[in-house]
């Protein structure tokens, strides 16, 4: 009876009409072309699950753990087309008891970036926005790029991210980073949308390094989404498997696991 009373009540919740105008991500890794309103507010909180190897530091035996990391992000629209975003990102300690961790992309610090829209929906054939970032944490700093494109047929949104990052270390090195993303939607209610997502992440080090290590990339994962929006209120999340090297087995010490899962939860103030 609580199944079915469960069941009930999610398909009521996503049968609900959105009742304002939030920006949802509808899928997690891939920012849409729509910007919040002049003067809107809204809060959106990430996290970040990776199940990964360590080694025991006690024993020495292979051991999986969760690394994790969390951001916060608070958007302002500056005007109907320009929006503001300032993230508090926080990347957990693995346990003092594991040797040999990986790391996540995500440092310990703070980001800020704009996010503009050149037309409104639908004036071209291609909606084109633009975003730039600046991130300061505690092991480097970044200069964040990407190209917003997007297309909607009926229900149906395809979204396109095309992404560069210029990273400088404090320990005197450089690196480019492409992070490319690309996805699709479809509205089933006015609150339930399903997708499909696919994402790579690349290293290039300045000087490089060989052989190249694993933890360099390409990272090549996709997998479903689903996000559901309740008007002032949304989540979203999506599972992912990796696509490269399918057949390699986890080692301690590599940030890329065979799965990689992300949810993210957004209040419209």
């Amino acid at each position: 009876m609580r199944t079915l009373a469960g069941v009930f009540v999610f398909a009521v919740v996503v049968s609900l009409p959105s009742a304002a105008q939030a920006t949802p991500k509808f899928n997690p890794f891939t920012y849409t072309y729509d910007t919040l309103g002049e003067g809107e507010v809204e809060v959106e909180q990430y996290a970040d699950a990776i199940p990964l190897k360590a080694v025991n530091a006690a024993s020495g035996d292979p051991q999986w753990y969760v690394a994790t990391q969390f951001q916060t992000e608070f958007e302002y629209g500056i005007t109907n087309r320009l929006e503001l975003g300032l993230y508090v990102s926080l990347v957990p300690t693995p346990p003092a008891s594991l040797a040999q961790t990986g790391n996540t992309p995500e440092g310990n610090g703070v980001k800020q970036r704009l996010r503009y829209r050149f037309a409104e929906e639908g004036q071209w054939p291609i909606d084109v926005g633009i975003y730039g970032e600046l991130v300061e944490n505690d092991h480097e700093i970044e200069i964040e790029g990407k190209v917003i494109l997007q297309k909607r047929i009926g229900r149906l949104r395809a979204l396109m991210n095309l992404w560069v990052e210029h990273e400088w270390y404090y320990i005197n090195r450089r690196e480019w980073v492409i992070n490319p993303t690309a996805a699709v939607s479809y509205q089933v209610t006015p609150s339930f949308f399903p997708g499909v997502e696919g994402w790579m992440r690349v290293e290039w080090p300045d000087p490089g390094i060989h052989p190249r290590p694993f933890n360099l990339g390409p990272a090549v994962y996709a997998g479903p989404t689903v996000s559901l929006n309740f008007g002032r209120f949304w989540w979203t999340t999506g599972a992912y498997l990796r696509m490269n090297d399918p057949l390699r087995s986890l080692a301690p010490g590599d940030s890329y696991g065979n799965f990689w899962f992300r949810s993210i939860v957004g209040v419209d103030l």
